[in-house]
């Protein structure tokens, strides 16, 4: 058999000490034998830095944001292919071994791990629920594991972004032609127990890269809630299965929209400031 290549296992962390070792364990135990495990923590004060020492081939510290975190474990992976996570997702494990086989199989550059919620309480049902809509529509898919050369090239993840950077990415890739497939297998997300306070936060917060990544996309915005519609339509018979988790659902995304609305209002008075 030939040597198969080697994949960069990048996990940008801030405070994660509930979800860091099993997220960095489910890493460990991955079928696929040629693995470099690097962390990029952003200055933690939980414990998680210890883990990632434990646990990782490097841990070293970043930031100010996910993407520049990324993006530092980028410029330090020595694999031919980059595979990141959120520091609260566990691999199944074979998922690297399905991922690269996968890309090898169609030439893909990118290839996305569709993935489900798990966690306690109602607005986490609902959030699960929401992302069973998503399994069967693979445009709404980012890519995970990227070749790395196409990364360094073309800069890797864009700085003005923290949370619309994943389908900055997956836009970007598709405009140039650069393939993206889908790996037969599903990452389970820690999301704990979601509270609408919670989400809404979150929300704001990404709500302020919106700006930014619509100055790159033009039509991007309006594209996604659409597909996210239709993955709704085309879903209906799962949400008709489970009324009251879909009508959380509902609530849910219609809390989020504000969120993001006035996120974006600030991130648009910060580009008018020149704060980035």
């Amino acid at each position: 058999m030939s040597e198969q290549p080697l994949v960069s296992v990048v996990v940008p962390t801030r405070n994660n000490a509930r979800t860091i070792r099993p997220c960095l364990q489910s890493v460990r135990d991955q079928t696929y034998p040629a693995i470099e495990l690097i962390v990029v923590d952003n200055s933690s004060n939980d414990g998680t830095i210890d883990v990632a020492t434990e646990l990782a081939d490097s841990a070293v510290t970043g930031g100010p944001e996910r993407s520049a975190q990324r993006n530092l474990g980028i410029e330090r992976a020595r694999g031919e292919w980059v595979l990141w996570l959120d520091s609260d997702m566990i691999l199944p494990p074979t998922s690297v071994e399905q991922a690269v086989a996968t890309a090898l199989s169609t030439g893909a550059t990118g290839v996305a791990l569709p993935e489900r919620t798990i966690g306690d309480g109602f607005w986490t049902a609902c959030r699960a629920l929401e992302r069973e809509c998503y399994l069967n529509q693979p445009w709404l898919h980012n890519p995970r594991l990227v070749r790395r050369d196409y990364l360094v090239t073309e800069g890797g993840f864009h700085l003005g972004m923290s949370g619309p950077e994943d389908a900055d990415l997956r836009l970007r890739m598709r405009a140039e032609g650069h393939g993206i497939e889908l790996a037969p297998i599903i990452v389970d997300h820690d999301e704990g127990r979601l509270t609408v306070k919670d989400v809404m936060l979150k929300r704001y917060y990404y709500g302020r890269s919106i700006p930014a990544f619509a100055g790159q996309h033009d039509g991007a915005v309006g594209a996604q809630g659409k597909a996210v519609l239709k993955s709704y339509a085309v879903n209906w018979r799962l949400l008709a299965r489970d009324p009251l988790h879909a009508a959380g659902m509902v609530a849910l995304r219609s809390l989020e929209v504000v969120g993001y609305t006035a996120g974006a209002r600030r991130g648009r008075r910060d580009r008018a400031r020149g704060v980035s």
